[in-house]
């Protein structure tokens, strides 16, 4: 039942990225600016990775790795994944969207 009711959660998620496209989520990458920058920068500021290097957080690793999309970013700072933690629990899904909406903006811009 748990899991039926993340990939209906996940689902929604996708249909309303989809449906209000990525201008929508850019709208709150001021408010993903301040999350960022107080539970992701101390492993990935500027898009790097401290951890591994190569799972960067620049356009060409996240499309390499499957998560140049909002919903794939949504899905590991969710649940996290190897070397990342779950955010999850410590940050409510209006903050993992801002993230999220955050992460794509600078890697289109190559985080300058």
């Amino acid at each position: 039942m748990k899991k039926i009711i993340t990939v209906m959660l996940l689902l929604g998620i996708a249909i309303f990225t989809f449906i209000f496209g990525s201008s929508a989520l850019a709208a709150d990458a001021v408010s993903g600016t301040k999350v960022f920058s107080a539970n992701c920068a101390s492993c990935h500021a500027g898009g790097k990775n401290l951890v591994q290097a190569q799972k960067n957080l620049k356009k060409d690793a996240l499309e390499k790795y499957g998560l140049y999309s909002a919903e794939a970013i949504i899905a590991q700072v969710t649940k996290g994944k190897n070397a990342m933690p779950a955010f999850g629990k410590r940050l409510k899904p209006s903050q993992i969207e801002d993230v999220a909406a955050y992460v794509l903006s600078q890697a289109d811009k190559d985080w300058k």
